[in-house]
């Protein structure tokens, strides 16, 4: 059996969770409390404006589902960084970083975690992304 070389890691701080799937914001929500972390829900882009909106001092960083009814994660994430330019947005999706997943991490977001994704996974991530300095 291999070893992950990372261990978990835990911290504090805010999660937008974006996602139109029930049970992956119900998964995900569990995941993130588990790393410490305060979890905020959104079920779809407008939603999710409207919730960083209210809570952008308490939100360190969105998880962003790519694909969701209404307003797409693309458009969603242009609208976010209108609101802040500073914002810190992995990207999560069932599909490839190929295609549309590349032209966003182009303009500007963080990561990428394909889903289903594991909590060490993920905990080494969103580390990953919150540690790096805004450029």
């Amino acid at each position: 059996m291999i070893k992950e070389s990372k261990s978990l890691i835990k911290d504090k701080g805010g999660i937008l969770i974006v996602d139109d799937e029930d049970m992956i914001v119900s998964v995900s929500s569990r995941l993130i409390d588990m790393l410490g972390y305060k979890t905020f829900h959104a079920r779809n882009g407008e939603e999710a404006i409207a919730v960083y909106r209210k809570n952008m001092n308490k939100i360190d960083i969105v998880i962003l589902d790519m694909v969701m009814p209404g307003m797409s994660g693309g458009d969603t994430f242009d609208r976010l960084k209108e609101i802040n330019p500073n914002i810190k947005v992995l990207l999560s999706t069932g599909y490839s970083i190929d295609g549309q997943a590349q032209e966003i991490l182009k303009r500007g977001c963080n990561g990428f975690i394909q889903k289903p994704f594991r909590i060490k996974e993920l905990s080494n991530k969103l580390t990953e992304i919150l540690e790096k300095p805004n450029t």
